[in-house]
């Protein structure tokens, strides 16, 4: 006869189905995260997205590491890929969409609490959704410093 394993004994699977289930519902409650912060914008921004999908990656890819020359994959939150709005003549049509992702890893690991979390990535949506529309990071960091009372 066989005893049932008690809760902390439990098959390595089950632990591991566990972590698993967690790590999506953490995934997906920032992913909702990310999609209040684009909803949140002021509607002359938000009804101007156009040609953009948004998602969400828990790291850089090697490949966006080297190409924005970031040395570690904690030190890019957000990237813009794609063509601004500033740069889109009249000949601009039948193109893939652009494409803004925010990195959900290395915003957690800089944040201390959920709100930091939340504040974080509202900060970095903002930020890539500026480059949409052809706002580079020299004018971000000073329009940035305006609103943090630095500059």
């Amino acid at each position: 006869m066989s005893e049932e394993p008690k809760p902390d004994e439990q098959p390595a699977r089950h632990r591991i189905r566990y972590a698993l289930e967690r790590a999506a519902l953490q995934r997906e409650k920032f992913y909702n995260l990310v999609m209040k912060a684009i909803d949140e914008l002021p509607p002359e921004f938000r009804d101007r997205l156009e040609n953009v999908d948004v998602i969400v990656e828990d790291w850089p890819s090697p490949a966006q590491l080297v190409r924005n020359n970031i040395k570690s994959r904690f030190g890019l939150l957000g990237l813009y890929e794609g063509v601004p709005h500033i740069n889109r003549g009249p000949g601009y049509g039948m193109v893939l969409p652009d494409k803004i992702t925010i990195f959900r890893k290395p915003i957690e690991a800089r944040c201390h609490s959920w709100q930091e979390v939340e504040e974080e990535a509202a900060r970095v949506v903002r930020h890539e959704i500026a480059h949409h529309f052809g706002i580079d990071d020299h004018k971000l960091r000073m329009i940035e410093n305006q609103e943090s009372g630095k500059g």
